[in-house]
């Protein structure tokens, strides 16, 4: 018998599975100027809660606003043109996964996909509570 844990360690691994695959076909075949930075950058915050999620299922009710954080620490690094500083401007996969150009509307969709993060966490949390 699977224990409650390990249930909800396989959905939050099906919902990281399903977004990778998105932000996948996000990054190869969207050239636009709304899904690719806006959706995609919404999206991105989820997938790392959710990766998260798989780790700590039931810890960190607070979980979302961790992952808020992160990001945006993320985005300042790239105000601070932190690839250059820590030396892997010549690897592509890098280059892309963390990022070169800072923007405000990064952050705010950031705070999109948190949000939508947070509703599951109050969901998932607020027997517990």
């Amino acid at each position: 018998m699977k224990s409650a844990v390990s249930e909800k360690r396989l959905i939050f691994l099906g919902v990281f599975v399903f977004l990778f695959i998105i932000e996948v076909l996000i990054a190869l075949y969207f050239h636009d100027d709304f899904i690719r930075p806006f959706v995609g950058d919404m999206i991105v915050t989820v997938l790392v809660w959710s990766f998260a999620r798989i780790i700590f299922p039931d810890k960190f009710k607070l979980m979302s606003v961790y992952v808020m954080i992160f990001a945006t620490l993320i985005e300042i690094g790239q105000y601070f043109n932190y690839v250059e500083l820590l030396g892997v401007q010549d690897n592509p996969l890098l280059v892309t996964v963390m990022g070169t150009s800072f923007a405000w509307a990064d952050i705010a969709c950031y705070a999109v996909g948190c949000s939508v993060a947070a509703i599951v966490d109050f969901v998932l949390f607020r027997k517990k509570v």
